[in-house]
């Protein structure tokens, strides 16, 4: 058997190695991602969060629109915190905002660490 000779499959069909059509690939829908800066951040506060036994588990999603960093408490639950980056934003409130769970929007800015500090429960030295 050579390779010009086509090739019989059971119901009679046959493939020609040389007859067949090229496959054209549509391209991959670009979609928005946290690069690795950012997502060092977010497993900063999630880390701190982890240690201190609030969070357990999290979900990233890259959409076409926006890219999401879910937070959880247990996975069989809805997420505590969505950390959202919306790039359409970017000149107006800010790429990014921290959601809560009933999407009360908590805080909106330009600069993630900021934002961050809106869930980031860290030990503060107080006045007294």
């Amino acid at each position: 058997m050579s390779e010009t000779d086509p090739i019989a499959f059971p119901g009679g069909r046959a493939f020609a190695a040389r007859a067949a059509v090229p496959q054209t690939r549509m391209p991959a829908a670009s979609s928005v991602s946290f690069n690795r800066s950012e997502l060092n951040e977010i497993l900063k506060v999630y880390g701190r969060m982890v240690a201190a036994g609030e969070w357990r588990d999290y979900a990233i999603d890259a959409l076409r629109e926006k890219a999401v960093f879910s937070v959880f408490r247990r996975a069989s639950e809805a997420p505590l915190y969505r950390i959202e980056k919306n790039p359409r934003l970017a000149r107006r409130q800010g790429a990014y905002s921290v959601v809560s769970t009933t999407g009360l929007i908590l805080k909106r800015g330009h600069d993630l660490a900021r934002v961050l500090g809106a869930i980031d429960k860290r030990l503060r030295l107080v006045d007294a």
